[in-house]
């Protein structure tokens, strides 16, 4: 990615603050340790400057004072915010790439890592911005894909979201198990939620449609929706061998739709829900809140249920409580 100074100031915005010998740079990044002879750097703290220096950048985009005492041959570029710079330099490289990027729900995300048999052809995005940054600067692909709203409408105004379907259909389920037709395929008492097979469907369409390879003999729960069967103890017990299971979900709207499918599926059992203080959730009116792992776990213990809502739980509860049941 070679690119003159001049320009590199034009797309991203900045001011040149002094008189440089170097006239270009041939590459960027925004992590001092990856900084090789020529590069271009972006501070995201001003305390990797020297590093980068150090290193042969040629170039240094900064925003805040200037360090001082450095070199003064290379480019020193002052910017208001070193992150819209960066991204007004990636949106300049993803145009010149002619790529793609799709905002995925995170079901979408999840389900579409799952089912995936090569990930060559797309690339996923971390969520941390100089990461993202970094893996579109230096990929050669041209499908990126991603669940974090704000970064990827950072990227571009505006990513294609996914909305078409594949040819589908629930055959028979329970909560825990579904069996589903897809492409005129026939899957049998697949580990998801039913309402979760809208999601699956749209990526499915979208992997046909990119001809991404997958396979939904993969299908399991995913991290967004985890049931394990327990006894009073709370410890987990095989299937069938207790009525009581604790479902730990990361959304809300998760909780409201397996709400819905119990009282439709099972009016006799007694759903609770536990969420942190104050969390509301649509149709619950007195919510279980617990502000630590431990008063989760005394809430299971002490109160009746068939089926316990756990919303966004530490994770150290969810160590001991590991999933070893095979459900329904």
């Amino acid at each position: 990615m070679t690119m003159k100074i001049s320009d590199l100031i034009n797309i991203t915005g900045g001011r040149l603050d002094n008189e440089p010998q170097v006239q270009a740079i041939e590459s960027a990044t925004v992590f001092p340790s990856k900084v090789e002879q020529g590069d271009l750097f972006f501070a995201a703290r001003n305390e990797d400057i020297p590093a980068a220096v150090e290193r042969g950048a040629y170039a240094v985009i900064y925003e805040g004072e200037r360090p001082q005492n450095l070199d003064e041959e290379i480019a020193w570029i002052a910017v208001d915010s070193v992150r819209e710079a960066a991204f007004r330099l990636l949106r300049y490289v993803m145009l010149r790439k002619e790529a793609d990027l799709v905002l995925l729900r995170p079901h979408e995300e999840s389900f579409l890592r799952m089912i995936l048999t090569h990930k060559g052809n797309v690339t996923f995005l971390p969520k941390e911005w100089t990461k993202a940054f970094e893996t579109i600067l230096n990929s050669d692909q041209h499908l990126f894909v991603g669940s974090d709203r704000e970064l990827l409408e950072t990227i571009t105004p505006d990513p294609e979201r996914l909305e078409e379907t594949a040819d589908g259909q629930m055959i028979s389920d329970t909560l825990f198990r579904s069996t589903f037709k897809v492409h005129g395929y026939i899957y049998q008492q697949k580990e998801m939620a039913p309402f979760h097979l809208d999601h699956l469907l749209r990526v499915v369409a979208f992997c046909d449609r990119e001809e991404l390879p997958y396979s939904l003999d993969k299908i399991r729960y995913t991290r967004h929706f985890q049931p394990l069967f327990v006894d009073g103890e709370l410890a987990s017990v095989p299937r069938g061998a207790s009525d009581r299971v604790v479902i730990f979900v990361d959304n809300l709207t998760d909780i409201v739709e397996a709400r819905d499918y119990v009282r439709h599926q099972s009016s006799w059992a007694r759903s609770i829900v536990l969420t942190p203080p104050k969390t509301k959730v649509e149709n619950v009116e007195r919510p279980y809140w617990f502000s630590t792992p431990e008063e989760a776990r005394e809430i299971l213990k002490n109160t009746h249920f068939n089926y316990a809502f756990v919303y966004s739980l530490d994770k150290e509860l969810l160590k001991e409580m590991k999933e070893e049941a095979t459900l329904f």
